[in-house]
């Protein structure tokens, strides 16, 4: 015979103080578990964002990154012959060939951190049509002129709208700031192409070169020219929205791993919380279990009753801990990225797998403080249990 749910919901509400300090201590573990996870999703989430499912990314093998990738100007020319790639109705290339370098710039704060000041050619915005000119005006591409992100204009010192950025022996004007819905462009400063490449002495050789394709179905072409031509074998075309996903794994990965170590720190604290609420729900109701035993509840049903009870508590906790952790969602935070070793700003993300996660980490919690206690009730002599002892 089961024991019915209306007698576990009575049993909470029976004893309110020591199950709300059980529902705290769990709901605070959940909070930060979730925490955690949606961190490490919205580094992936943005720098997702950051590329295109229609373009493509052309990197130097083996590089990490684009900080240390190499393109030079031989190998670009040959890239711009492929005919896969898409052009504007007067014929031009939508191509972008992009040095990359870091910066130091001042925090408002107080502190120093580094920047991505990415060269960009004409093309840019058929290429990355989620850029936009917030405010200002688009840079002119012969004079030492920047856009900034929205992020770094928010965070650094000296990145405003008139303000001079000095770098590689000259002074750059900020004349715009541009905004990419949250993506890692954010987190840069552009220029002209030309005028980072001549500023840094670099010649023709940039980081990487991005390219939209004429058709989004001609990807394995492109990796079958790249493969099959002498001139290209050194490099390696990537969907730009892969490309930038696979920037975010080492920081997410990074994230996750310390996360959650904390987290499991906390949790058995939590656990150790449940088993003492549970152990004393057991101790006071020793007269109400050995009634239900002598009607002939057996003890899996008593233990099922008790367990329930715990995971109860449990699944209460980390719906509390979900709700506060979702208001995180409205706040931005940054980083170092460790593939660029340079600023990325990002916001907290929730998706259906961090709720799902974080409720089955809250169960298990439940179980194992629960389990011992439901056992020691399960297993309470009938006799000594009516006469309270």
């Amino acid at each position: 015979m089961a024991v019915p749910f209306k007698y576990v919901l009575k049993s909470l509400t029976t004893r309110k103080l020591t199950t709300a300090i059980t529902v705290t201590g769990i709901a605070l573990v959940v909070f930060v578990f979730a925490v955690v996870l949606m961190m490490a999703y919205g580094v992936q989430k943005t720098l997702v964002a950051t590329g295109s499912p229609d373009n493509v990314l052309v990197s130097r093998k083996a590089s990490n990154g684009e900080i240390s990738s190499i393109v030079d100007g031989d190998t670009r020319n040959v890239i711009k012959t492929l005919p896969y790639i898409a052009k504007t109705s007067d014929g031009k290339l939508i191509i972008s060939e992009e040095p990359v370098v870091v910066i130091n710039l001042e925090i408002k704060q107080g502190g120093m951190s580094n920047v991505t000041v990415r060269g960009v050619s004409e093309e840019v915005f058929l290429l990355r049509p989620q850029v936009k000119i917030k405010e200002g005006r688009m840079f002119n591409s012969a004079l030492r002129e920047l856009v900034v992100g929205e992020a770094i204009f928010n965070k650094f010192k000296g990145a405003q709208i008139g303000s001079k950025v000095k770098f590689a022996g000259d002074n750059w004007d900020i004349v715009g700031i541009l905004e990419s819905d949250g993506s890692g462009f954010d987190s840069e400063l552009w220029g002209g192409s030309n005028q980072l490449l001549n500023s840094f002495g670099r010649g023709s050789a940039v980081s990487t070169l991005t390219f939209k394709m004429s058709n989004v179905n001609d990807f394995e072409k492109i990796k079958l020219a790249f493969e099959t031509d002498k001139r290209l074998t050194q490099f390696e075309p990537k969907l730009e929205q892969k490309y930038f996903e696979e920037q975010s794994e080492f920081l997410a990965m990074f994230i996750r791993v310390l996360g959650i170590f904390i987290t499991v720190i906390f949790s058995i604290g939590a656990m150790i919380g449940a088993m003492i609420t549970m152990y004393s729900a057991v101790a006071n109701r020793t007269v109400e279990i050995g009634t239900m035993r002598s009607l002939g509840f057996r003890r899996r049903s008593i233990m099922a009753a008790f367990l329930s009870e715990s995971l109860l508590i449990s699944l209460l906790g980390a719906f509390v801990g979900i709700f506060f952790a979702s208001f995180l969602q409205f706040f931005t935070v940054s980083t170092l990225n460790f593939s660029s070793f340079a600023e990325l700003s990002f916001s907290f993300a929730l998706s259906p797998s961090i709720i799902v996660s974080s409720l089955i980490f809250a169960i298990i919690m439940g179980f194992i403080g629960g389990f011992l206690p439901s056992v020691r009730a399960s297993r309470l002599n009938i006799v000594n249990s009516l006469r309270g002892g």
